[in-house]
């Protein structure tokens, strides 16, 4: 048993934040599939407009943005750090609310308040990775900023997405240490996350050769390529990271033909977002979601099946999507399938492990 001194201190406020991450997955999720046209909940309801004009606000910044303050919480273990994603939440209720000033600035207090959090860890932790992580929470801001002030030239996606793949790159930076490696590898690496910060401040075309060389460096030295050969939760997690930086790969290469005149936004931003990202999380959660929320998981082969459909939805959605867009929107749909499916996988997940327990 744990002694008090080392279990997290939680605020009061803490039973709040999962209702409003979860709301904030919901409604995005709902809000995405909306634009694309499909018939979801009460499509006359103003909160499904206010979801579907807010979509990438609420998936990046007040759901994922959200979690990963959330993680940074959890892992400090001071209970004023769990403000933050407080705040992002509550920017994404306010968002869907109808309250768009109100939620752009209650994210951009949640960002800022995060950039603090960083500032914390680095005077625990002063490596690579830790750094790579305070850029990624000066991006959120940046992006929220963007949000907030719709200023003509200064758009908050790349920024936002920038919070999601540094965040990604310093946590594979430090498993990374447990394979051996030329010290030119390292620094290749920053190179090119120094890039991806100038393409997003100056050229989506830097933007897109960032993420692709990103994909290439990550499939080249992540420890990934070695646990694909383990068993058991090892290999499901290499799968899943594997997976996804082939989506990067796509994202990037998608980002590039976006600005050339070819209509690959949807590949750039779910490629990204979806194949990517959302990869990353179906990876991560058997771990992440155990010491962030103290859910136990028994993990078996049937999280294979969220997975796979994740990556045949996106290959229909992107692949024959464009010239197709009933195979576009059916693919959406499939996407979000995908997330609900994983979110059934967990819960039952959580409910087999506490069944074995009970029967021990």
């Amino acid at each position: 048993m744990r002694s008090a001194m080392h279990r997290p201190r939680r605020p009061r406020f803490f039973p709040l934040l999962p209702p409003l991450i979860l709301l904030a997955l919901l409604a995005g999720s709902i809000g995405g599939l909306a634009r694309l046209g499909l018939q979801v909940a009460d499509a006359g309801s103003p909160w499904v407009g206010s979801a579907a004009a807010q979509h990438g606000a609420l998936m990046i910044s007040a759901f994922l943005g959200s979690v990963i303050a959330l993680e940074r919480a959890v892992a400090l273990k001071q209970g004023w750090t769990f403000a933050a994603p407080l705040l992002a939440g509550a920017g994404g209720l306010a968002l869907l609310a109808g309250r768009a000033a109100l939620g752009a600035w209650l994210g951009v207090a949640a960002a800022g308040l995060f950039v603090g959090v960083n500032a914390l860890v680095l005077r625990r932790q002063l490596l690579p990775h830790t750094l790579l992580l305070m850029a990624g929470a000066l991006c959120w801001l940046l992006g929220n900023l963007a949000f907030a002030l719709r200023l003509a030239g200064f758009d908050p996606l790349p920024w936002w997405f920038a919070l999601l793949v540094l965040t990604i790159a310093a946590e594979r930076l430090e498993m990374t240490r447990l394979m051996r490696r030329r010290p030119a590898a390292e620094w290749s690496l920053y190179a090119v996350l120094a890039l991806l910060l100038g393409g997003a401040a100056l050229s989506p075309v830097l933007y897109g050769a960032a993420l692709t060389l990103l994909a290439a460096w990550l499939l080249r030295h992540d420890i990934a390529r070695r646990t694909v050969h383990a068993e058991g939760l090892s290999r499901y997690m290499a799968v899943c990271l594997l997976g996804g930086y082939g989506w990067l790969a796509v994202a990037g290469l998608a980002w590039v033909a976006t600005t050339l005149g070819w209509p690959a936004r949807d590949a750039a931003l779910h490629g990204l977002g979806l194949g990517f990202v959302f990869s990353m999380v179906m990876g991560h959660a058997p771990v992440i979601l155990p010491a962030v929320a103290g859910i136990k998981l028994l993990y078996g082969p049937w999280f294979y099946a969220p997975l796979a459909l994740l990556h045949a939805s996106l290959l229909l959605r992107l692949g024959a999507g464009p010239a197709e867009p009933e195979l576009r929107a059916l693919g959406a749909a499939l996407n979000a399938a995908a997330l609900a499916l994983f979110a059934l996988t967990l819960i039952a997940a959580a409910l087999l492990w506490r069944a074995r327990k009970e029967n021990r």
